[in-house]
C-alpha cells in the first residue's frame, strides 16, 4: 500500500485546520471553506440550486455565527465526519475531499 495518502495529524490552527499529510505536504483550509463546501447530498443540492437572494437565515443559523466545528470524528481510514456549530452533521470528508479542500487556494473569507 505504498503511496497512499492519508493525514498523519490534523490540528485545529486559528480559524481553520491545519493538515500534515505522510508525503510531507502540510496543507491548511479555513472552516468556512470546509462548512461551504461540505460534500453531503443536502449541502451538494442546495449548492447546485440558484441563490435566493430572498434567503432568511433560520434563528439557528444565526445564533450559531462563523462556521466552527465542535467535534471530527474518524470514519475508519478514509474519512472524518464534522459536526458543526450549527448542528450540521451528515458530511463525511474523505481523505481525498480534505487534500483537495485545503489545497485549493481561498480567496480571503474574513468578512
Amino acid at each position: 500500500m505504498t503511496g497512499e495518502l492519508r493525514p498523519v495529524s490534523l490540528k485545529r490552527e486559528g480559524d481553520g485546520l491545519k493538515i500534515e499529510w505522510s508525503d510531507g505536504t502540510t496543507t491548511f483550509a479555513t472552516w468556512r471553506h470546509l462548512r461551504t463546501n461540505c460534500p453531503c447530498a443536502s449541502c451538494l443540492e442546495e449548492r447546485n440550486k440558484p441563490p435566493d437572494p430572498f434567503r432568511i437565515l433560520s434563528p439557528q443559523e444565526v445564533a450559531a455565527g462563523a462556521p466552527v466545528p465542535v467535534a471530527m470524528t474518524p470514519v475508519g481510514y478514509y474519512a472524518y465526519q464534522i459536526k458543526w456549530n450549527d448542528g450540521h452533521d451528515t458530511g463525511i470528508y474523505t481523505v481525498e475531499v480534505l487534500r483537495k479542500l485545503s489545497d485549493t487556494k481561498q480567496p480571503d473569507e474574513q468578512s
